[in-house]
Parts: structure tokens; C-alpha cells; sequence
């Protein structure tokens, strides 16, 4: 089955991908502690060049159409952060911008990029290409960019989701960022933005193919495929890839180096894994209908997965590569509680800067900065089988005594704590005294002290009819991610988006995820990077098809601009 690939097609000077001595040293790189003062440039700074080496993909700069004649390369404006996007011309002088004005459409002269088939990785059937109407249609729009000069970037006008307001960043953070992402992006916001949405097409059809990849938790077959596509889709924009196994599936560790090879990796985390089993789409097929994507897995969390690989394409079309060493860790086993993909995600935490999760946003728009702890717990319980006419008395119940056991379980839980049975099972026919019984619960926990309490509970529970056994086995947990005062990270993130023409705030989240691994150590982490959407693990999941652009433009400029200081020296 053939999938679209997000890949740049044109811009500056970047370099050939190198996946090979040099791609398998960078792989191998310990990278140092996080380094608490940040690594913001000085306001003096100019735009980095790209090095020789990028280990990024050809980009083929696209030909003036006949009879063009050549441009004068304008300088960018002064955009000061939180104001709009102005309007640029080709040829013109660009116009102030004061705080507080409206924003004008963008117009740019920057060529589209286009989708690119890639080279099959050894061993591994080839990256599908993508069709010759797609490829068509986005050179036919790079060729009329080139030619028109003005003609306004290809796709939706995309508007930041509707939020409550947020707390304004200090003038000080805002004009700091503003400044760092200049010099990391030149041309920022326009550049950036428009060139975000010329790709958004390409990243909702890889959207869309991804999620035609069924892939739920523990088929290692259709995991380990889907594993083969993400690989060929992300190393086409310069990373190494390496597979952990996993007895579900494996897992991925990508990475891409960086301008500063000196500095703590930015970490990130996804999963390919969902909740809905093979043949869901058979009466629910991925489609496009009122400007949204709908299908199973496509916001939780395909669509995540094809935003950041947008994002590095959109990087490599600017001749760009990520300011500091990135690595992200794609685990096969979420949606269970990662019982095997947490490890490999923790041991990528030692020296990681910051870290950020391709979870779905909040509804509105707004990334997660907190979540409660989760932990899945099976209860067991063992009868004595009998006939249920002729011998009943000395059979002993075991689904009677898990229906008492999970009403005693429900009264005993502690403040803070919060239970779903999901699953049960027992029995064998209506004629039998059961002699097995097991149901699989779901605790949420809004503290440390909630779960260690809740948990030790579940572990002395007694049967409550003699010649019964009632076991309680921890499956998968995650400790609980508490709010971070102040959060830097998140200031950092918001004053980026002020500076994109986006308005954008966190809010802690109800579900967990593998972000509680990190976040609970204290480390600077934020969740909720995805699409935009709502739904996941229900029939109506869909992402907003007009939000793509603005989360493939904060991706990028996060994967590009420096860091500030986000913790103190320890």
C-alpha cells in the first residue's frame, strides 16, 4: 500500500542527507545535560547559514518561469511580537506594523514545496510516492507562485483555534523571542507561515494514508508495517532511525543533529498505536467533509506523527536544520500504558532540554500542561467450578465475587482518585458456577499520594466468600504530572505563537501519557503539540483540516529557534 511523504522541494542551500558514518555518529552522540541558561542569541545576531553538512534532503531551488524577470531580494520586516503578519510585495519596501492592527493577508513570492518520492532505506520495501496529481497539482502552484509574485500562498487562511483569553507574555520574553526567531528563521513571520500553509495539504493526505494503516495496540505485524512507513517518511527529512523491539511491536528512535551539537536534545514523544481493531474502517473510512479529517486514530495520533514530519520538510524547504540535536521516540504500545515502550522513552530523558508530546491539543486549541497519573490494574478471581442445578452448593462464584469485589473496590476509593471498569470477563455457560472471572480497571489519579494510596489498597483485598482467591496485578502505570508554576516553557511556546500571528495557552489535561514520564521528573514538558480536533476513542474523532498550517508553523519555529533559560543552575 502506498502512502504520501512529506518532503521539501525547494529553498536555500541544504544539503544532501547523510544517513551513513556521519548519520550513524550522531546517532551514537551521548548528548550533554541540559544547559540552564538557555541559548538565546543576542539581539545583534544574524540569520545562521546553513552548514555544508545539514544531513538534510536535496532541495532543488525552483526556475523563474519564462520571461520572469529577477527580483531584488527584499529585507524582511520588523515584526514585533503578538502583532499580525503584514502584507509584502514583491519589490516593495515593507510597511510598518504597529501592535493592535489587523492582519492583512500575506502574500508571498516563496515557491511551494512539493511532494517528493524517496529512495527505498536498505532492507525495507520503498517510501510510497506519491500520486502524479498531487505532484501536478503542487508544481503547477509552485510554477504560478514564481511567476505571479503576488498571488497569495496556496491553501485556507488557517486562524488560530478559539481560546480563553491568554495571560500576555512580558514585553521583555516577547521581544527576546521575536529576536531568536528572526535570527533562526529569516523572514519569520511571512516565510514561515505561508509556506505552512502551502504544505498543509500535503501533511492532511499523509494524514489521511497513515490512518488507512490500521495499526492497533498489540498487532506487531500491522505496527511493525506502519513502523516501515513513519521510517522512510521521517529519515527523507534527514533523520537516522533506529527500531527498539517490543513484544507488541517496536518502537522508534529517530534523531536529527543540530546547528549546536553541544546542547541537551529536544525530545520528543508519539505513538503509532491506536484503540480501534482491524476492520473499523470498514463501516467508518477515513474522509474530508466541512473542513475536517475524520476516521479512526486520525487526531490520536496520526495526525501528530504527519505534523512533525511536515514540520522537519517545512525546515529543510527554508535551508534550515533544527537549532539543537532532536530525538523522538515513537512508542507501539500507548494506548495500554507503554508496559514496554516506557523504557525506551525513559532512556532518552538523561541531558533532554525540554520535552514535548504530539498528543491532541485541548478541544480549543490549548497544549497540556499537566496530567493526572493513570494505572490499569487487572482483577482476578478464582471460584470452584460446579452444575449449577445438581451441585450448586459446592461451587464457588467467581463472577459473583468480582461483582462484590468491584462495588467494595468503588467505595474504597481515596479523594483524588478516579475509577473505569472497562472490561470484564467470567464464566464459561449459564448451567456453570463460574470458576474464573477478571476485570480490567482503569484508575486516574490527580496526585502521587492518591495512587500510592489507591494502590495499596487494591493490593491486600480479601475474597469475600470462602474458597475464593482475588488477585490484583498492576499492568501499566504512569505517575501523576503536576502544574508547573510559571512554566517557562510554556511562555516560550506562547510568545512564539504571538510572534506567527497565533494566540495560543495550556491547560492541564485529564488523560495521561507517556509526557507523565517527564513531566513528573521535573523536566520542562509541554503536550498537546498535534492537530487540533476532538473525539480520540470515539466515533466522531475528527482534526480541524484549517488548523494543520498553524501547528506545522509552531513546530517548526520550536524546532529552529533557541531555547531560553528554562530551569535554574542545579
Amino acid at each position: 500500500m502506498s502512502a504520501h511523504t512529506v518532503a521539501p522541494a525547494s529553498a536555500g542551500p541544504a544539503a544532501t542527507a547523510t544517513t551513513g558514518a556521519a548519520g550513524t555518529a550522531a546517532g551514537q552522540r551521548t548528548a550533554p545535560d541540559a544547559s540552564p541558561e538557555g541559548d538565546h542569541p543576542t539581539a545583534a545576531a544574524g540569520p545562521r547559514p546553513a552548514p555544508s553538512a545539514a544531513p538534510t534532503p536535496s532541495v532543488k531551488t525552483a526556475a523563474p518561469a519564462p520571461g520572469a524577470k529577477p527580483k531584488a531580494a527584499t529585507a524582511p520586516p520588523t515584526v514585533k511580537a503578538g502583532t499580525a503578519p503584514p502584507t509584502v510585495k514583491a519589490g516593495t519596501a515593507p510597511p510598518t506594523v504597529k501592535a493592535g492592527t489587523a492582519a492583512p493577508s500575506v502574500k508571498t513570492a516563496a515557491p511551494a514545496p512539493t511532494l517528493k518520492s524517496t529512495a527505498p532505506a536498505s532492507g525495507a520495501r520503498a517510501t510510497a510516492t506519491a500520486t502524479a496529481a498531487h505532484v501536478k497539482a503542487a508544481t503547477v502552484t509552485a510554477r504560478a507562485s514564481v511567476t505571479a509574485r503576488t498571488a497569495p500562498a496556496a491553501g485556507p487562511t488557517a486562524q488560530a483555534p478559539a481560546a480563553p483569553a491568554a495571560a500576555p507574555a512580558a514585553p521583555a520574553e516577547s521581544a527576546a523571542t521575536a529576536t531568536a526567531a528572526t535570527a533562526a528563521l529569516p523572514g519569520v513571520p511571512q516565510a514561515l507561515t505561508a509556506r505552512a500553509r502551502t504544505l498543509a495539504g500535503a501533511v492532511r493526505r499523509r494524514c489521511a494514508e497513515l490512518a488507512r494503516m490500521e495499526s492497533p495496540s498489540g498487532d506487531a505485524r500491522r505496527l511493525d508495517a506502519l513502523a516501515e512507513e513513519l521510517t522512510a517518511g521521517f529519515t527523507a527529512t534527514g533523520a537516522t532511525a533506529r527500531r527498539e523491539p517490543g513484544p507488541a511491536g517496536d518502537h522508534l528512535v529517530l534523531e536529527w543533529p543540530g546547528e549546536r551539537e553541544d546542547l541537551g536534545h529536544l525530545l520528543v514523544v508519539g505513538h503509532h498505536d491506536t484503540v480501534w481493531p482491524v476492520g473499523t474502517l470498514a463501516d467508518w473510512p477515513v474522509e474530508e467533509r466541512d473542513g475536517l479529517l475524520s476516521g479512526p486514530g486520525v487526531l490520536d495520533m496520526k495526525g501528530g506523527l504527519a505534523l512533525l514530519e511536515g514540520a522537519f520538510a517545512l525546515l529543510a524547504d527554508l535551508g534550515q536544520r533544527p537549532h539543537r540535536p532532536v530525538r523522538l521516540v515513537v512508542v507501539a504500545d500507548e494506548e495500554i500504558g507503554s508496559p514496554s515502550g516506557r523504557r525506551v522513552f525513559e532512556r532518552q530523558l538523561p541531558g533532554a532540554a525540554a520535552v514535548l508530546g504530539l498528543e491532541p491539543g485541548h478541544p480549543d486549541g490549548r497544549l497540556k500542561t499537566a496530567r493526572r497519573g493513570s494505572t490499569r490494574v487487572r482483577l482476578t478471581v478464582t471460584g470452584r467450578e460446579a452444575h449449577a442445578g445438581n451441585d450448586a452448593a459446592h461451587g464457588v462464584s467467581a463472577v459473583d465475587e468480582l461483582v462484590d469485589q468491584l462495588v467494595a473496590v468503588r467505595g474504597l476509593a481515596q479523594p483524588g482518585a478516579e475509577l473505569n471498569t472497562g472490561r470484564i470477563t467470567g464464566g464459561t455457560r449459564a448451567n456453570v458456577i463460574a470458576g474464573r472471572a477478571e476485570a480490567e480497571l482503569g484508575w486516574r489519579f490527580a496526585t502521587a499520594e492518591a495512587q500510592r494510596r489507591t494502590l495499596d489498597t487494591l493490593a491486600h483485598l480479601t475474597a469475600l466468600r470462602p474458597g475464593a482467591k482475588v488477585r490484583a496485578e498492576v499492568l501499566s502505570s504512569r505517575p501523576a504530572w503536576p502544574e508547573c508554576s510559571g512554566n517557562p516553557l510554556l511562555r516560550h511556546v506562547r510568545s512564539l505563537a504571538a510572534v506567527l500571528g497565533q494566540q495560543l495557552d495550556g491547560a492541564p489535561a485529564g488523560g495521561a501519557g507517556d509526557t507523565n514520564l517527564a513531566g513528573a521528573r521535573g523536566l520542562p514538558t509541554l503536550d498537546g503539540l498535534g492537530a487540533v480536533g476532538a473525539g480520540p476513542h470515539a466515533r466522531h474523532e475528527h482534526l480541524r483540516i484549517d488548523q494543520l498550517a498553524p501547528r506545522i508553523a509552531l513546530l517548526t519555529a520550536l524546532l529552529a529557534v533557541p531555547l531560553p533559560r528554562l530551569r535554574d543552575r542545579t
